[in-house]
């Protein structure tokens, strides 16, 4: 069960949709047409930036508290729900070699029959974990 982060996130009204920025990670900053996708593609910023952080061994910025924010004339502060594990899935594309083993006879029926062990595998991890494909 992954553990959600939730981050306080100013949102600008503009001619055309919204500014949407998070005062506790720097320069994390996006925008969207309508709210949902200032929501959205926020959320997906926040997701880039504690990826980068992550990758270079430095801390994940704890989130404030709303009240803490000040807004200004014309602005809000809502809080966007971040999910470590939503993200990993949606977006994580690197493959990682697994080594198993399996019974002689049975590899050589898979490979007779041109069976992509990784595409089985994948398929069959996905529906034990409940997963959709």
């Amino acid at each position: 069960m992954s553990t959600k982060i939730y981050y306080p996130a100013v949102f600008q009204k503009e001619d055309v949709g919204y500014s949407v920025w998070v005062p506790d990670i720097q320069g994390c900053i996006s925008q969207g047409d309508t709210f949902s996708e200032a929501v959205e593609y926020i959320t997906e910023a926040i997701g880039l930036y504690l990826e980068t952080y992550a990758d270079n061994n430095i801390s994940i910025p704890k989130p404030s508290s709303p009240e803490s924010i000040k807004a200004e004339n014309g602005q809000f502060v809502s809080m966007v729900a971040f999910d470590p594990a939503e993200y990993e899935t949606k977006y994580s594309t690197k493959a990682i070699k697994k080594t198993l083993t399996i019974p002689t006879w049975l590899n050589t029926m898979a490979e007779k029959n041109n069976v992509n062990f990784s595409a089985i595998l994948q398929t069959a991890l996905m529906e034990k974990l409940g997963l959709s494909s």
